[in-house]
């Protein structure tokens, strides 16, 4: 049954993989769903596509790297914070430019962001449901990955603490911490053979993820099953930052 019924929500990111599998989530649940990101045409033609099923969507062009696309927000009882990008290289030659682009994309416009919906959702009193999309970075560490992890490490720390300050306000803020999700982003890379035996044998669960395996618990995190929950930072990996294989049959 839909949970998210007369609920509004603002999906930041949500143009292709795990921002566009939870916004049709959500959409799914019963909310209007608003598609935010920078490609407009693709937004329209996935939003078309959601309310020719039958559910409300309808898209936002949003950069969250220009300061000047955050204005004008519409209300909203939820947001869903996905947007990210990366570059893999090691720490030594990051370039300012490189780290400057990260940490505005990951973080900065992020949290101007989170601070305008946030404050709204204040003064409307009625409570609210804000998720961040983090990563396996947000919990621990892997080589090649500094300034992303920063940023994501930080989404993390900023979860536990608005949790803390707008919890007064009924206002819940989780993290969701993904495992090795095969997107867009990082297909190329995925193609290596090598790099497949590996994760076979590092997690749980063999197989690499997909957007639609966080989708669920982003849409349960937004819903009233989760009122109790916040502060969380919660990993869908597989097993990866639980679990070890080992070559031992018993």
């Amino acid at each position: 049954m839909p949970q998210l019924t007369a609920k509004t929500a603002l999906i930041v990111g949500a143009s292709r993989g795990i921002g566009l599998a939870i916004a049709k989530e959500i959409a799914r649940s019963g909310a209007h769903t608003i598609l935010a990101s920078r490609n407009i045409e693709a937004l329209q033609t996935e939003a078309a596509a959601l309310v020719k099923e039958g559910h409300q969507a309808s898209a936002l062009q949003l950069d969250v790297s220009a300061p000047d696309s955050i204005t004008n927000l519409p209300d909203v009882d939820i947001m869903v914070n996905v947007t990210g990008t990366n570059i893999r290289k090691r720490f030594e030659q990051y370039t300012k430019e490189e780290i400057d682009y990260l940490l505005q994309t990951n973080l900065t416009g992020l949290t101007q962001l989170t601070q305008k919906v946030g404050a709204r959702m204040i003064e409307r009193a009625v409570g609210g449901k804000i998720v961040f999309i983090g990563s396996l970075m947000s919990i621990l560490g892997l080589p090649y990955l500094s300034v992303y992890a920063m940023t994501k490490s930080a989404l993390a720390g900023l979860t536990r603490v608005l949790a803390a300050e707008w919890g007064r306000h009924n206002i819940q803020v989780n993290c969701i911490a993904p495992g090795f999700i095969l997107t867009d982003l990082n297909r190329q890379m995925w193609q290596n053979p090598e790099l497949k035996n590996w994760l076979a044998g590092a997690q749980a669960n063999p197989r690499m993820g997909t957007p639609e395996d966080i989708a669920p618990m982003a849409a349960f995190l937004c819903g009233p099953g989760a009122d109790y929950i916040t502060g969380q930072v919660i990993a869908i990996d597989g097993g990866y930052s639980t679990t070890a294989n080992w070559p031992f049959q018993g």
